[in-house]
């Protein structure tokens, strides 16, 4: 199964459109977070306002943080795995995400080894 992980810098709301001013890449973000969740796969996201024990837990966020500052986020893993930091994932990357989670759990039987 495939876990994604956004490791976002502080804000007051993920979703985008709190304030006097949406902010128009998370209303993105989130829309492309529910199409990832709708799929089956599993998304987690932290804030470091509201999570920050989640990026203490781990070791390669907090190396990035280390090394590169704010500036790093946000960084998105996929099975525990840095895939991406300093932007979140284009909406192309998220479909091509749900096309191989597709093709990973459907294209074939228990014992066809297509996969």
């Amino acid at each position: 199964m495939v876990e994604i992980k956004l490791f976002e810098p502080a804000m007051c709301c993920a979703s985008g459109v709190c304030g006097p001013a949406p902010d128009q890449e998370l209303i993105r973000v989130n829309s492309d977070v529910e199409k990832l969740k709708q799929n089956g796969i599993k998304v987690l996201r932290y804030n470091l306002t509201s999570a920050p024990n989640a990026f203490v837990r781990h070791e390669e966020v907090m190396h990035k943080i280390k090394s590169e500052g704010e500036s790093a986020l946000p960084i998105t893993l996929i099975n525990d795995e840095v895939v991406k930091s300093g932007d979140y994932m284009s909406s192309d990357e998220v479909a091509d995400i749900i096309v191989v989670h597709d093709l990973q759990n459907s294209c074939c039987g228990p014992n066809d080894n297509c996969c």
